[in-house]
């Protein structure tokens, strides 16, 4: 099968069974200018399936950066009425979220990091209407990627342009289970099935905690009261299923943000706001960062900390085996979307709605009483290894294996 086939194959998985686009709905489409090619197919496939209209917002990693650094600081710290009305209009219609992943994982370094950050609160703070329409999934949303050349040369260094970018697609399309031989929405059920098995006996078990070990990390993660482990596929307000990540691998709930305790040092580098932030440490107490180091990247992860105070703890606990597919594989992406489907991670910042007992209808105060995390932000990082174990702590004390060797016990 020809790339070009493959690449229809993919735009119609990504809008029948990632987004699920229903007849007379909006999309909203995110890409890189460098991705028009691709997303077109997305944008035709969308209404094909019946959309009324696919809004699209383009971006620029080259534009961005030349704004942070040249923008006055005011017009960083203050997003345009213009912009902020668009995105409520939008959310006022339900309008789904694609998210075409694609530019480079180190495009923005050099960038001040009190600008970015100024930059990225200011945008988190105007477009809260959007983030809460995700987060308790009223909406449908995705995050796909496409090979961008920077990021695929950055992640197969001995290659160059389309060379790179063709290794690049090769990988995101195996790992999407968009192949030759079969049908890729036929191989997302049988997928979706086998996570969902595995979020069902979590659920049974109702754990009150998670404890983890391996040779860099010693931690302990409470898990919220009333936490309910997830699995590859959400509801949108309307009853709709889709996909929030393609690809993924993982099932997840809400930590107890009050109850962590203990050393945690993730195994693979974190891409954030266009940086790098490699080998991150974090200790633990009470629930909070006492502590952060990282050998490259530390004054943005320090700055995404002090966001508010929910970023100070966890939102998100999640669970991958180290045999998946993406971990065997070997490819380090550089990008959250594909490491995190390679290793166990945490989120720091805010919990899903879903991830909680009457998260989408009880009030943030009364979820924020049994230990669900509010914040602006929240951004996974890799903790996951081939020589991690995870002890399930039941309600009455006892010790259950969840994980021995980085594999399900």
């Amino acid at each position: 099968m020809s790339l070009e086939t493959q690449l229809n194959k993919y735009a119609e998985l990504i809008v029948k069974k990632g987004v699920n686009v229903q007849p007379g709905q909006t999309i909203i489409l995110y890409a890189a200018v460098d991705e028009a090619y691709f997303a077109r197919k997305i944008v035709a496939a969308a209404y094909e399936a019946g959309a009324r209209e696919v809004v699209m917002e383009w971006s620029d990693q080259t534009i961005a950066k030349a704004f942070l650094d040249h923008a006055p600081e005011d017009r960083l710290a203050t997003v345009p009425n213009y912009t902020v009305a668009k995105a409520n209009e939008l959310m006022d219609q339900y309008a789904s979220r694609i998210s075409l992943v694609s530019q480079d994982p180190d495009g923005l370094a050099g960038v001040d990091a009190e600008r970015l950050h100024t930059l990225t609160k200011a945008n988190q703070k105007a477009l809260g209407r959007v983030r809460e329409a995700t987060m308790k999934d009223d909406i449908s949303w995705l995050v796909v990627a496409a090979a961008g050349q920077a990021w695929a040369e950055k992640v197969f260094p001995d290659l160059k342009g389309e060379e790179a970018v063709n290794r690049l697609w090769a990988e995101i399309l195996k790992d999407v289970r968009v192949d030759d031989e079969t049908d890729a929405i036929a191989n997302w059920d049988t997928h979706i099935e086998t996570l969902k098995n595995k979020a069902d006996w979590l659920n049974s078990q109702n754990f009150k905690a998670l404890h983890y070990h391996n040779a860099k990390s010693d931690f302990t993660i409470g898990l919220a009261t009333g936490h309910i482990w997830e699995a590859a596929f959400s509801y949108d307000k309307a009853g709709n299923v889709f996909i929030p990540n393609m690809p993924t691998e993982e099932v997840f709930t809400a930590p107890d943000n009050r109850n962590i305790q203990g050393h945690v040092a993730a195994t693979l580098p974190l891409s954030y706001q266009g940086n790098l932030i490699e080998d991150i440490e974090l200790d633990f107490e009470n629930g909070r960062i006492v502590k952060a180091s990282a050998s490259k990247g530390l004054p943005v992860l320090q700055k995404l900390i002090d966001t508010d105070e929910g970023a100070k703890s966890l939102g998100e606990v999640s669970l991958v085996p180290d045999p998946s597919p993406i971990a065997q594989g070997g490819v380090l992406f550089y990008n959250t979307l594909f490491d995190e489907n390679a290793s166990d991670h945490l989120a720091i910042g805010a919990a899903y709605a879903s991830n909680i007992a009457g998260g989408k209808t009880d009030q943030p105060e009364d979820l924020a009483k049994r230990g669900w995390n509010i914040s602006d932000v929240h951004v996974d990082f890799m903790v996951g290894s081939a020589d991690m174990s995870i002890d399930g702590i039941t309600q009455d004390g006892q010790i259950v294996p969840v994980f021995r060797n980085g594999d399900w016990a």
